[in-house]
Formats: C-alpha cells, structure tokens, sequence
C-alpha cells in the first residue's frame, strides 16, 4: 500500500501526534482529506490548510461516520489520554476512549474503508516484566498474559483486540502501533497532561529564570523508560500502516535512560544544575520500561533514530519560548 493513493483522514488531528502527523502526510504528497479532534479548530495545537478540519466527539457513532465518509485510510489517534499523572488518576476516562475506537471501526467498516491504523500504546504490557528499573527490553509477546496498566493499558489492549477482529471477521486491514514515550515541540508542556520529557523541560526552565534552582522529581528518578521523538514517530506510523504487518509492533527508541538521567540531560541543554527533591507518593508508573524493536527491524529494516539529547534540545527550546511569551509572572511557579 502507498499512501500517496489513498483519502487519509487523521483522527485527534487536534492533538500533538495527530496534528504532527497530517504535517508530516501532507509534506510529502498524501491526500489528507479530513482532520477530526473532539477540541473546536482553534483549540488546536496545530492545524493544516487544505484539509476539512472538523470538531466531532469521536465517542458518537454519527461523528464517525461522518469522519470516516468518503475516505479510503483512518488514523486512528483520537483518546483521552496524558501523562502518568492523568491517566493514574483518571481510570474510567481513559476506559472511555474505547467508544472512540469501537465506532470508529465500525465506520471504516460501513463506509468500505480499507485500511485502519490504530495507536496502540507500551502501556499494554505485563507489569510483572517492568518492577525493576533494569529492564530487559519489551517483546510484542510480552503483552501476554495479560497485566496491562490498570485502566488506560486495559482500553488499548482491547482495542488492539478488536482490530484484529475487524480484520478476520470483516476484512478491514489493521495496522496497530505500541507507541513508547513520544514528545517533541508543539505538544502539551503544562497543566496535568504533560508527560516526562515536557515537564522536565518546564520545571528546568522555570527554575532556570526564576532563580529558586530546584526541581521536584516524581518518583526517586531511577525509574527507566525510552523517549521517541515526534518526528520518528510519524515516520514510523505512515511506514507501519503501508506495511503487511497484521500484528500489534512495538514503535519506540531502544534508547534506555533513567528519569534521573533526561534530568541530567535538560539542565545540560540549559546550562544549570539544580537542587533535586524527591516526591515519592506521585504517580510514576512502572518502574522501567524499554523497547525491544527486533520485530520492527525484521520487517522494515528501521527503527528512531533521533537521540534523546538532540530531540529534547528542540523540545526544550520550543517550551522556552512558550514560557518566556507568556504573560504570566516565574514568581512562584516552581
């Protein structure tokens, strides 16, 4: 399948994956037809030109007929998701999304669809294979027996299910990627959603030009996760969804470090070295958590490329200026 023959519609275009997606689509010639987020237009990280930019509530059946109408591909993005923090603490929220994914597919089957791309998430795996910090890397296999993060992993482990079953019992073609950790520019930075990468960034920065050079880690900082830039990310979504790959892959960087260590990496990228406190009751996941990517190398010969470093260097520089543009007072804020 090449894309560039296809009708694409992005869903949860509105969000910081999705709207860097249809950017990245429509760079390089595929006809993006139709971009849906539940958000209005304007509330948007970033939207495009020449694509029909619609708000729908993805959880009704009626907006996903209407999203999936007159399109041949779906990107399906759209969730109620964030960082560790928000989905510990918002269970049943994230459950939700399962109408999303349940409607949209039965849309794409309705409509004669003939491929569904679904972000799936490393949040699937058995927890018993990530309570150390030195983690053997996460086979696709290890999704099983089933353990997944307690609400949010459970809503993508099943609908990765249901994707596989559209496919036997109604022959849509799905494609379904374990998204590892992604970040980059354009993204959430702040308010609760905000995953690791970005609130490091943020809480650097603002201790940075307020002057109070300390910084609250969650957890003790030796847990270890992998961070994908946005940049990978797209690449490797549109690289899945034309493959003749028919099970869940894992699509993240083997690049292992601690929390302790991307905090090392942010006050490098700032020039500073802060004061570090310890919030040990604050959610923080799985204790480590990595990608093994035989399987995506198996079959595309590829995985990210972009190193930690240099892609929270642009992350970093994106979050300052937000910060610094702002009109709101660093008294405080740390």
């Amino acid at each position: 399948m090449n894309l560039k023959g296809e009708k694409v519609v992005v869903c949860g275009a509105g969000g910081f994956i999705g709207g860097h997606l249809v950017k990245n689509l429509l760079d390089d010639g595929v006809e993006v037809v139709r971009a849906v987020d539940v958000k209005p237009v304007e509330e948007w990280y970033q939207s495009s030109e020449g694509v029909e930019n619609l708000a729908l509530d993805l959880k009704d059946k009626d907006s996903c007929l209407k999203a999936a109408d007159g399109v041949t591909a779906v990107f399906q993005l759209a969730a109620d998701m964030g960082g560790m923090g928000f989905i510990e603490n918002n269970k049943a929220l994230c459950m939700l999304s399962v109408l999303t994914n349940t409607h949209m597919l039965m849309a794409a089957r309705d409509k004669g669809v003939g491929r569904f791309f679904y972000s799936s998430s490393a949040c699937v795996y058995n927890g018993d294979k990530q309570k150390t910090p030195d983690v053997v890397a996460l086979k696709e296999e290890d999704a099983y027996p089933a353990l997944p993060e307690d609400g949010y992993g459970w809503e993508k482990l099943f609908s990765e299910r249901m994707c596989r079953h559209f496919e036997e019992d109604f022959g849509l073609q799905c494609r379904v990627a374990r998204y590892h950790n992604v970040y980059g520019p354009l993204g959430t930075w702040t308010g609760g959603r905000e995953k690791a990468p970005a609130a490091v960034c943020r809480k650097v920065i603002e201790a940075k030009h307020s002057g109070n050079h300390t910084i609250e880690i969650w957890g003790d900082g030796k847990q270890t996760r992998s961070f994908m830039y946005i940049d990978d990310c797209t690449q490797g979504s549109r690289m899945i969804m034309e493959s003749d790959i028919h099970e869940p892959i894992n699509l993240g960087s083997s690049e292992l470090v601690t929390i302790n260590q991307l905090v090392d990496i942010a006050e490098e990228i700032a020039g500073i070295r802060l004061k570090r406190t310890y919030k040990l009751d604050a959610p923080k996941g799985v204790n480590g958590r990595n990608s093994d990517n035989t399987l995506i190398q198996k079959y595309l010969g590829w995985e990210p490329s972009i190193r930690l470093k240099d892609g929270l260097a642009k992350t970093y520089e994106w979050i300052e200026s937000q910060i610094l543009s702002s009109t709101r007072s660093f008294a405080g804020v740390v």
